[in-house]
């Protein structure tokens, strides 16, 4: 390792477990920015981690990455595989929304971070604008190399009991340098950077001014020691101009020169040229020759008092883009709140609907508890800030405490919150509810910051209905899936039993997977699982009819279940295909006879904990042929057997053979206790699957453990 990495190791588990491997791969393939995310525990989030090369105002934009959008990390991850983009016109092709929050050039390529069949997260990689995008074949081993080190430390350390989680906050972490420059160095360079007739300064990766010559501060207008430390748009209010921060901002991202015209009132026309490297943007600024060689779209936008304005700006366009990929209400919930208080500045954030004619808090982050019960179910007939913006419509800005308690005695206030925001949810032209933004110092609302958080209001307007009316779907898709599926599983004497049903991450989770476990007499008993095609109502009503042709000729051979049930379906011709696998099983003989249509092998674990992948000779999916045979096999089911049946939802990994994924499974069912009930090696089997990569597919699983003669009573 060399020695200006080895400070970067971390003695304990964390994020900081990555840092010198990312810094490491980025010097190796010539990147300029490098990005580590990590799977938050409920696997419905990627976090960014680590990052180098990238300010934290920067690093927003990467901050999350939800793992069923459309993104290079998002596909990296579900997919397994590494996705490339050679430059802006093959972001545009692949991802649009990408491309129009980050309208520059830069090739990316990003890959997941996994060990065995467990994905951890994804390695993102930017390179320079003009880069070819490609890799040889030493840059391809680093990078490989690099996601492969990471997933065996992220494993070690779960492992160890401690596994490593996203922080709240990324990691950013210092460039490295290939040269340091002793004193009289830097002295005679600031002395050479003096005697050039430009002016010059130089911003780190934050955009904050770390040097200025004499030149510039006086083409500024400023002096030296007032410019250093602050960011040039903070300190001279001309500057804030959306088109100067752009061009700071591709600067910094595609690593490319770019150039900017501002007017210094009352006359004077300056040029700015941005240089920039991994540390920060040096400017060269120079008097603009001639008003007219001066007007360029940057000099043609109006200044204005608020800060940052370009980011708020790209922040907004990221929000919309990403609004349209919320699916339920509290997705819009967490997304807005984070959004808004990690970029815009505010100290707390609530929302409010109008339900049943009450001012109800659908999700809040930030505010004291005083202040959520006091707006807790109000009427509409209630005078405060939060009331009055529904029924007007009308936005409320209050740049102090003192100005809303003048309008609004009864407001609570508390946590020091200094400033607020109450801003209509208006869609299809009628409010339906209020967004309430606290802010914890004075916060005077300039004219473009109000239209942005209108704006912004607005959309998450929408993205509320569309997500309320998602959620009406789904509860009565959830309805519709409980009534298909068994309510309970028969109580058999010598057979512990246990069924999961897990619906695929995207769509309103209903399917096509089925299970059931029907009684046929004192030692005897038939367990099915199932998978008809598809994601929607009609795929669900089928796999109903599936199910009860199974039930209804239950106690037939298991070929002759199937066949009839294969009969059906052809019969009703319904444009769809199923799998499905029964068996039928003899508690008294300790054998069961199974047949299968199509479905993944089961897995048996045998009482001595060693486990095997059925191999059962193949029949055809249900719905094809009406002549189709399915052939028998019988297996020996001893007292302290496991029977694990479930559809391919379980094992289905991107990238990764399904015999593969099997024998995994399996390997996984041979290291659960032997003591662990059927409920907690459930648990541990979707647990397993879910740590491994995203689902995309519904998952059904069905546990079946002999535990001795039928007349003895169940373990």
């Amino acid at each position: 390792m060399p020695p200006e990495l080895a400070g970067l190791v971390a003695a304990d588990p964390g994020p900081e477990l990555l840092d010198s491997t990312l810094s490491q791969v980025v010097r190796d393939t010539g990147a300029s920015i490098g990005l580590v995310y990590l799977m938050t525990p409920e696997r419905d989030l990627l976090r960014l981690a680590v990052a180098v090369g990238v300010s934290r105002k920067i690093d927003t934009i990467w901050g999350r990455v939800v793992p069923s959008a459309s993104s290079p990390v998002a596909d990296a991850v579900r997919e397994r595989r590494m996705v490339l983009l050679c430059g802006h016109e093959d972001t545009v092709r692949s991802y649009p929304r990408l491309a129009l929050v980050l309208p520059y050039d830069f090739p990316l390529a990003a890959a997941p971070i996994a060990s065995g069949s467990t994905t951890w997260g994804a390695l993102c990689l930017v390179w320079p604008g003009g880069h070819p995008g490609r890799f040889d074949r030493r840059a391809r081993e680093a990078y490989r190399g690099a996601c492969d080190r990471m997933g065996r430390l992220l494993r070690r350390a779960a492992e160890d009991g401690e596994p490593v989680l996203p922080p709240a906050e990324p990691r950013v972490l210092p460039v490295l340098r290939t040269r340091t420059h002793s004193p009289d160095e830097a002295m005679a360079a600031a002395d050479l950077a003096e005697r050039f007739p430009e002016g010059a300064l130089a911003l780190d990766l934050d955009g904050r001014i770390t040097f200025v010559t004499e030149t510039a501060a006086a083409l500024l207008g400023a002096e030296v020691p007032d410019l250093l430390g602050t960011e040039p748009w903070e300190l001279l209010p001309w500057l804030d101009d959306p088109v100067f921060e752009d061009r700071f901002r591709g600067a910094m991202i595609s690593r490319r020169p770019g150039t900017a015209t501002a007017l210094r009132p009352p006359d004077r026309w300056l040029t700015f040229e941005f240089h920039p490297d991994g540390t920060g943007v040096s400017v060269r600024v120079t008097p603009a020759p001639t008003p007219e060689a001066a007007q360029t779209p940057a000099a043609q936008l109006p200044a204005g008092p608020t800060p940052d304005r370009a980011i708020a700006l790209y922040h907004l366009l990221h929000m919309a883009a990403t609004l349209t990929e919320a699916v339920g209400t509290q997705d819009v919930i967490d997304l807005v709140a984070e959004q808004m208080l990690s970029v815009f500045g505010v100290h707390a954030v609530a929302l409010l609907t109008v339900e049943e004619g009450r001012l109800r808090i659908i999700g809040h982050r930030g505010h004291h508890e005083d202040y959520i019960e006091s707006v807790v179910a109000q009427p509409l007939d209630v005078d405060n800030a939060a009331v009055r913006v529904v029924k007007t419509g009308v936005p409320g800005f209050f740049a102090n405490v003192d100005e809303l308690l003048r309008i609004y005695p009864g407001t609570v206030v508390r946590d020091r919150k200094a400033a607020w925001a109450f801003l209509p949810l208006i869609t299809s032209g009628r409010p339906v509810g209020s967004m309430a933004l606290a802010y914890d110092r004075p916060h005077p609302f300039s004219a473009g910051e109000r239209s942005v958080l209108i704006s912004i209001a607005g959309l998450v307007a929408q993205a509320l209905e569309r997500a309320r009316l998602y959620d009406a779907e789904h509860s009565l898709a959830i309805s519709l899936q409980a009534r298909l599926l068994p309510r309970a599983l028969p109580d058999i004497p010598g057979l512990e039993v246990a069924a999961r049903y897990m619906p695929a991450t995207r769509g309103i989770d209903i399917g096509g997977d089925f299970y059931d476990v029907i009684r046929l007499d004192t030692t005897t008993c038939g367990v099915a699982i199932g998978d008809v095609q598809g994601h929607n109502v009609n795929a669900a009503a089928l796999m109903g009819e599936v199910r009860t042709a199974v039930r209804a000729t239950a106690g037939a051979s298991p070929s002759e279940v199937l066949a009839r049930s294969n009969r059906l379906l052809v019969d009703l011709d319904p444009g769809l295909l199923a799998s499905c696998l029964y068996a039928q099983l003899d508690l008294e003989r300790h054998t069961a006879c199974v047949a299968t249509a199509g479905h993944p092998p089961p897995v048996l674990r045998h009482p001595d904990g060693t486990t095997e992948v059925l191999p059962l000779p193949p029949g055809p999916l249900l719905g094809v042929d009406p002549d189709a045979r399915y052939p028998t096999t019988e297996i020996a089911l001893p007292p302290g057997a496991v029977l694990a049946l479930y559809t391919d939802g379980l094992v289905e990994t991107p990238g990764v053979d399904l015999d593969a994924s099997a024998a995994d499974l399996a390997a996984h069912l041979a290291r659960a206790g032997p003591d662990a009930t059927m409920d907690a090696l459930a648990a541990s089997l979707l647990g397993h699957a879910q740590r491994s990569a995203p689902r995309n597919d519904d998952i059904a699983l069905l546990l079946t453990h002999v535990t001795g003669r039928p007349d003895r009573p169940p373990v």
